[in-house]
């Protein structure tokens, strides 16, 4: 479990299901995917993302609001291993019901990810990637401090060829770079 001054990043529960399908079924939080998900898609998806958690020690946790104890959704690391010229790579990655937008809690918890990532889990560097209409992933993750190089940028396998979801954006943060930016 991670903790900031607002949010509690934790393993998921079963209470954390109904909420997830919710939220992957609106369709402004997919509007950047290929498509909503219907309850077993999404309780499956939970399912895998547990695994993870459990496999690597880090993942894709839930993101709690602390005062309220709202589900906000999931913030956290993920390995991505589909082919491309930066993989395999950890993603900071995360997904937020749309009553948590406009709170910040995004940069926060994925902050707590990262101090994670580049602490106890030694990773050396971490990115992040989204489709170019994705302006407000993209803020985060230059408020994270991450940089992009428009040369990095690629064609996402998993969309099918001609999709508006193929083309991706790569930010890309190293862990030296991180621990500068928050001893400042």
């Amino acid at each position: 479990m991670l903790e900031t001054e607002r949010l509690v990043l934790r393993r998921w529960r079963e209470e954390d299901l109904k909420p997830f399908a919710e939220m992957n079924a609106d369709p402004e939080v997919m509007e950047h995917f290929p498509a909503t998900l219907s309850r077993a898609e999404s309780d499956a998806m939970a399912g895998r993302i547990e695994a993870g958690l459990e496999e690597h020690g880090f993942g894709l946790w839930v993101v709690e609001v602390r005062d309220s104890g709202l589900f906000a959704g999931f913030t956290g690391l993920v390995w991505q291993r589909f082919e491309a010229h930066f993989t395999p790579a950890v993603e900071v990655g995360w997904r937020l019901a749309r009553e948590a937008w406009g709170h910040g809690y995004a940069t926060e918890a994925a902050t707590a990810a990262l101090d994670h990532g580049f602490g106890p889990a030694g990773l050396a560097e971490v990115v992040s990637m989204t489709v170019p209409a994705n302006v407000r992933s993209q803020a985060v993750m230059r408020r994270l401090g991450m940089t992009r190089d428009p040369r990095d940028d690629f064609e996402h396998p998993r969309p099918a060829a001609g999709s508006p979801l193929r083309p991706h954006v790569l930010y890309r943060l190293r862990a030296k770079a991180w621990r500068e930016r928050r001893k400042s």
